[in-house]
């Protein structure tokens, strides 16, 4: 479990200083709003994997590319399936919204993606308070451990 929670940590330390577009992130780097987007999942659901891919659904934002890509494969061996998935379809409803409520229609997945998505948009505040990157992974790795043991 501590290897496992220092590639986490490790990943969402690779987000602090990553600029965003100010026109769509005026809360500024990606680490920040990630957070942000974890705490709004906190309070917008009790499902632990769904708090794990707030918080991790930006990991590949470091490397260049498709964030959302790079994203699911750093997180291969980390997290169960369904938060990997996620994180590889969290922009779905940003890119091509009627395509993807079509294709998942009915589904658990598109209401996991439309709440991610209302978190996601609602993460951009730049006086928000967040909790420490420490924290919000020990709880993640509590939680997701727990219900996967």
């Amino acid at each position: 479990m501590e290897s496992r929670r220092r590639d986490l940590l490790d990943l969402l330390w690779g987000l602090d200083g990553v600029e965003q577009d100010a026109r769509w992130h005026p809360e500024g780097d990606a680490l920040y709003h990630s957070l942000q987007v974890y705490q709004h999942a906190r309070t917008g659901t009790d499902d632990p994997e769904l708090w794990a891919t707030a918080l991790l659904h930006d990991v590949g934002k470091g490397l260049g590319g498709d964030h959302a890509v790079e994203g699911a494969a750093l997180l291969c061996e980390l997290v169960p399936e369904r938060v990997r998935w996620l994180v590889l379809h969290h922009l779905d409803l940003l890119r091509d919204p009627a395509r993807a409520r079509r294709r998942l229609r009915g589904t658990d997945r598109l209401r996991d993606l439309e709440a991610l998505r209302r978190w996601d948009v609602a993460g951009r505040d730049p006086d928000a308070l967040v909790c420490s990157v420490d924290e919000a992974v020990d709880v993640v790795l509590e939680v997701t451990l727990r219900v996967h043991a």
